[in-house]
C-alpha cells in the first residue's frame, strides 16, 4: 500500500514578536529542534534585546532568523556590529531582509542596498530571506515589485547567499495557488515560505487583515466568517490548498504569523506537521 505523502505543513516557521524566555521555551517543547523562529525588526526594540531573544532561540534548541529593517539602520558600521554580535552570540546564519515603511535614517534606501551592500557573508550570514507579496503591496506597483524581487533573489545568488522567499500573510488559498503557480511558471525556483495566520478568532483576523493591507483576501475571509465565529481558526484550507498543488508550486512551507497567540501556534504547527495527505 503507497504511504500517503507528507503535508507542505511539515516544515514550517514561526515569527515571534519580542518573545519572553518562557514563550520561546514552550515554542521548544512543542516544535522539532531546529524549527525556524524568525524576530521582527521592532522599531522600540534595543539591540541588546534583539541578540538576547536570538541567544535564548539558539539555546533552546531552534534556529534564530532576524529581520533587518534597511531604512532602519543608521550606518554600515552600525549593521556591522550588530550582525557580529549576532553571529557571536546566537550563531546567527539567517535573515530576514525587509525595506520598512519609513524614510531611511542612513544609508540603505531598500532591502536590495542591505544585500548589496551590508557585508552579510563576511558576518557569518549563510541564507537570506526576502519579502514576498501574494495579493501585491499596497505602495508598490506590481510591475516594480517582481522587478524589484528578481534583483534581489540575483544579488544574493552573485554574493553566494542561499534565498528563501517570505511571503506576506493571506486568507485566500485560491490567490496563494495562483501566485505560487506564476512565481514557478517566471523561473524563480527558490523555496518560499508562505505567510499564514495561526489560530486567531475571526474578529482578530479582520483586524490584523485590515491592518496589513490584504484587502482581496478580506473579502473572502468574511464571506466564510459565518462558519467560524466561535473560538480559533487555523489555515487549514490554505495548507490543504497547498497540498493538492504541491507538482505545481514546488518548495513551499507555512510561515506562522501569531499575533500574539505564540504557544497556540506553535502547537497547531507541530500537529499539522505530522498530517499525512489524505489519498484520493
Amino acid at each position: 500500500m503507497k504511504t500517503p505523502p507528507a503535508s507542505v505543513a511539515s516544515r514550517f516557521s514561526i515569527e515571534a514578536t519580542r518573545p519572553k524566555p518562557a514563550e520561546i521555551a514552550a515554542i521548544a517543547a512543542a516544535v522539532p529542534k531546529g524549527t525556524e523562529i524568525y524576530l521582527p525588526a521592532v522599531p522600540t526594540q534595543s539591540d541588546d534585546d534583539l541578540v538576547l531573544a536570538a541567544a535564548n532561540v539558539r539555546q533552546a534548541g531552534l534556529e534564530p532568523v532576524v529581520h533587518i529593517a534597511a531604512r532602519r539602520v543608521i550606518s554600515v558600521e552600525a549593521l556591522s556590529r550588530l550582525l557580529s554580535r549576532l553571529h557571536g552570540e546566537a550563531q546567527l546564519r539567517r535573515l530576514l531582509v525587509i525595506g520598512g515603511d519609513v524614510d531611511p535614517v542612513g544609508p540603505f534606501a531598500d532591502a536590495l542596498a542591505v544585500i548589496q551592500k551590508g557585508r552579510l557573508r563576511e558576518a557569518g550570514i549563510e541564507q537570506v530571506g526576502i519579502g514576498a507579496y501574494p495579493e501585491g503591496h499596497p505602495q508598490i506597483p506590481a510591475e516594480r515589485l517582481a522587478a524589484s524581487l528578481d534583483e534581489k533573489i540575483a544579488a544574493a545568488v552573485a554574493q553566494g547567499l542561499a534565498v528563501r522567499l517570505v511571503s506576506q500573510f493571506s486568507f485566500s488559498p485560491e490567490a496563494i495557488v495562483a501566485w505560487l503557480t506564476q512565481l514557478r511558471a517566471c523561473g524563480i525556483e527558490q523555496p518560499i515560505s508562505v505567510g499564514m495566520v495561526g489560530p486567531t478568532s475571526v474578529p482578530a483576523l479582520l483586524r490584523f487583515a485590515k491592518r496589513c493591507g490584504v484587502a482581496t483576501s478580506l473579502k473572502g475571509l468574511m464571506s466564510g466568517a459565518a462558519t467560524a465565529l466561535i473560538g480559533n481558526v487555523g489555515p487549514d484550507r490554505i495548507i490543504a490548498a497547498l497540498d493538492a498543488a504541491q507538482d505545481a508550486i514546488g518548495e513551499v512551507q507555512p510561515h506562522y504569523f501569531t499575533f500574539g497567540n505564540l504557544a497556540a501556534t506553535a502547537e497547531y504547527a507541530a500537529k499539522m506537521a505530522v498530517k499525512e495527505i489524505a489519498a484520493a
